[in-house]
C-alpha cells in the first residue's frame, strides 16, 4: 500500500477537488438556458379582440401572441443588464391622477433566464405609461 506524505496528500486531494468542480462547472456550461417563454392574459382592454390568453415565445418567435416578432423585439429593447424590465411601478413614484380604463394584464413565465410574473393596470398615469411601455406586447387601449 503506498505511503502518502502529508504535502503529497494535500496535492492529491487539491487535484480531485479541482477535476470535479471543473466537471461541474462544464456540466452547468453546457446546459441550455431555459427559454424566453411569457404567458399574457389580458381581460377589459376595450377590445374583445385582444382580450383573452396568448403564449409568447422568443428566440425564435413563435406561439399565440398576435404580433410575436414584433413583441419579442420590444422585449428585447426593454431588457437591459441589471434591470427588471416587468417591476412595478415604484410605490413613491409621483402619477398622474388620470383613469385609463379597467384594462388588466397578467404576465408569467420567463425572460432571459429570471421568473416573471408580473401585474399591469391602467390606473394612473404611471401605470398608463408602463402599459404603453410594453406595446405591442401588450394590446393597444380604447380607455375608460
Amino acid at each position: 500500500m503506498p505511503r502518502f506524505t502529508g504535502l503529497a496528500l494535500a496535492l492529491a486531494l487539491a487535484a480531485l477537488s479541482t477535476c470535479s468542480t471543473v466537471s461541474v462547472a462544464s456540466a452547468a456550461a453546457g446546459a441550455p438556458a431555459p427559454p424566453d417563454q411569457l404567458t399574457l392574459t389580458v381581460t377589459d382592454s376595450g377590445d374583445r379582440s385582444a382580450d383573452g390568453t396568448y403564449e409568447l415565445v422568443c428566440h425564435p418567435a413563435d406561439g399565440t401572441h398576435p404580433t410575436p416578432q414584433k413583441a419579442c423585439d420590444r422585449l428585447d429593447e426593454l431588457t437591459t443588464w441589471g434591470t427588471d424590465p416587468f417591476a412595478p411601478v415604484p410605490p413613491d413614484s409621483l402619477c398622474t391622477m388620470q383613469y385609463g380604463g379597467p384594462a388588466t394584464a397578467h404576465v408569467t413565465g420567463t425572460w432571459a433566464g429570471r421568473p416573471v410574473d408580473a401585474t399591469f393596470k391602467r390606473s394612473d398615469g404611471c401605470e398608463m405609461a408602463r402599459w404603453d411601455n410594453f406595446t405591442p406586447v401588450l394590446p393597444t387601449t380604447t380607455g375608460a
